[in-house]
């Protein structure tokens, strides 16, 4: 058996030509959807990807508001700006890119965002509304890997999940999308007993542990769905001039995996796309109903 690739890069663009669809219908309503995002230092991969994400704004026919702070910014002028976009009607999401730095507590920040405006989903107020299957801002990367499981299966009513990893920001969220969907799910973890038979029994198996290649092909059920989370750089090897060689792999050994799985998402390549291209779909979504309008289908839980 070879495994069909789920190819995230293609879904991502077809989200994101969706996005710009339904960015056209809410501008004929006289609303230009708003995501601001805040950087505060110079972590270079922050940089990158706050670059890519006011990048793709822009080409969804979004505004992008970006505010790049220094690394000495203090915690009350942090909060102080994000109540000032919290107040502002023109920004429909905000977003602050983690890490901030040590001296300013992420938990407080983070908290600090109106919840209508939470396109991350890290809230609270979502977390519990979307524990208790209540409307709520879903965190993009539960969101992107939902979205490509019920592409790919259609309905996902009554088939067996597994979900390694129990972060507030993959692992939870990801199991309540999948009983929100009608699986069976079950949450293993590092401590779980007899792993590789729990993973065995499932049909989807959502890795995102933060482990290069734990899981191997043997411990994929033959014919289930893989959706690797995982992103993780090993050396592989030396360049010409000394230095390590390096690349991306998943939490699952891929090869093993594709030659049992019925399908399966690449690193890179795979979840990383829709990360991205959900976020832009939480900020349509937040727009939307800021001002009253109809939902886009299929961009949302």
């Amino acid at each position: 058996m070879t495994a069909t690739v789920i190819d995230g890069k293609a879904f991502a663009a077809k989200v994101r030509a969706k996005v710009a669809e339904e960015v056209t219908r809410v501008k004929a309503a006289g609303v230009t959807p708003g995501l601001a995002v805040v950087l505060v230092g110079e972590d270079p991969a922050s940089a990158v990807y706050v670059r890519n994400k006011g990048k793709q704004t822009v080409e969804v026919g979004m505004e992008s508001i970006e505010h790049k702070l220094p690394a000495d910014t203090s915690e009350a002028d942090l909060l102080a700006l994000i109540a000032q976009l919290n107040a502002d009607p023109a920004v429909h999401g905000i977003l602050c890119q983690l890490p901030v730095p040590d001296h300013i507590d992420a938990d407080k920040v983070l908290a600090a965002i109106a919840p209508a405006k939470d396109v991350d989903g890290f809230h609270i107020s979502n977390v519990g509304l979307l524990a208790t299957g209540q409307k709520a801002m879903v965190p993009c990367t539960p969101l992107g890997c939902l979205m490509m499981l019920r592409d790919h299966h259609g309905s996902l009513s009554g088939m067996s999940a597994v979900v390694l990893g129990r972060s507030n920001i993959v692992g939870k969220p990801m199991a309540q999308l999948l009983l929100g969907d009608s699986c069976t799910v079950t949450i293993a973890h590092s401590r779980t007993k007899d792993l590789a038979d729990v993973v065995r029994g499932a049909d989807i198996v959502v890795a995102a542990v933060g482990r290069p290649e734990m899981v191997p092909g043997d411990w994929i059920k033959p014919g289930a769905t893989v959706i690797d989370v995982g992103i993780n750089r090993i050396e592989d090897g030396v360049k010409e001039d000394g230095t390590p060689r390096r690349r991306l792999v998943g939490d699952c050994h891929y090869d093993s995996c594709a030659a049992v799985a019925g399908a399966i998402t690449p690193v890179p390549g795979g979840v990383g796309p829709m990360t991205i291209a959900c976020l832009l779909a939480n900020t349509l979504t937040a727009c939307c109903r800021a001002n009253g309008l109809e939902e886009p289908a299929g961009l949302t839980a």
